[in-house]
């Protein structure tokens, strides 16, 4: 089987490799961060993993309302958690 090749991501201003094609969603969960923060406060993440429910909305690249479960990462790409 074939090394994967880690690229860098900035999550909420910190750095964190993952296998090129990783979903941005998983680069979030490997920080530790949320992707979201509901109207209520209520934190929210990654659900369906299909771009259905909506709850992995992040800011991707200045971007806001990214379904991150829905976007590779690439290499120097920052993210940061949707409020």
């Amino acid at each position: 089987m074939p090394e994967s090749r880690l690229i860098t991501v900035q999550v909420n201003g910190k750095a964190v490799s993952v296998p090129a094609g990783s979903m941005v969603s998983a680069a979030m969960l490997k920080a530790g961060d949320l992707c979201r923060v509901s109207v209520t406060g209520e934190p929210r993440s990654a659900l369906c993993g299909m771009g259905i429910c909506f709850e992995c909305r992040a800011v991707i690249n200045g971007v806001a309302h990214s379904r991150s479960c829905q976007v590779a990462c690439r290499e120097g790409m920052t993210v940061e958690t949707q409020r």
